[in-house]
């Protein structure tokens, strides 16, 4: 069992990352699963810079009713982190309120990013989706595990939902290798997922 943080609708989404690390298709993708699940969801890229390796953000709402903001997350209830190194150059944390849940792509226990992050008072959820992609896509891709893992934490939609719209995404796009292959790496990233949070590791 994971810690897990109440899902209330609306629900707000941050992610951040770098270019070339499928930070806008993890939005697209959890949009699409929420819509598969009887939400209505919304996904935004930060069109800032583009170039690979820069720091990106995108940004996905789910609700019972259609959005009615657009724009930046300001106050994520969730928080993905696709690249640690960003832990101290960007701020991740920003507008994070007590409570909420964060998914690092780490190699450090979620005990260990707790303390680089400096927050005692939210879920911190850890995955090394970096190798799980290396290893069962082909490509040091951290974005398709960490969808998984962030299920654990946060449960907007079930795995069997997500895993749904993975394969109905990416089956436009891709090889059935490719797509069996982010399957794998999604229900991995859900398996291996571990979070620190006010009732102890889990």
């Amino acid at each position: 069992m994971v810690t897990t943080t109440p899902v209330a609708l609306p629900a707000e989404v941050r992610w951040h990352g770098r270019g070339g690390q499928g930070v806008v298709t993890a939005s697209r993708l959890l949009a699409t699963a929420a819509l598969r699940g009887g939400f209505f969801p919304q996904s935004l890229p930060d069109f800032g810079a583009e170039r690979s390796g820069a720091p990106i953000a995108a940004y996905t709402r789910v609700g019972d009713s259609p959005p009615t903001m657009r724009g930046p997350v300001t106050n994520p209830a969730l928080v993905l982190i696709l690249d640690p190194s960003l832990i101290g150059s960007v701020d991740v944390l920003e507008g994070v309120l007590p409570g909420a849940a964060v998914v690092v792509n780490s190699t450090r226990s979620p005990e260990n990013e707790r303390d680089r992050l400096g927050r005692s008072d939210i879920v911190i959820c850890t995955i090394d989706g970096t190798a799980i992609g290396e290893e069962l896509i082909g490509r040091p891709l951290p974005n398709v595990p960490m969808l998984g893992a962030l299920l654990t934490v946060y449960p907007i939609v079930d795995l069997e939902t997500m895993t749904d719209a993975v394969r109905a995404q990416l089956g436009e796009i891709f090889s059935e290798r490719v797509v069996n292959g982010n399957i794998a790496a999604l229900q991995r990233g859900n398996e291996l997922a571990r979070s620190v949070g006010q009732g102890g590791i889990q």
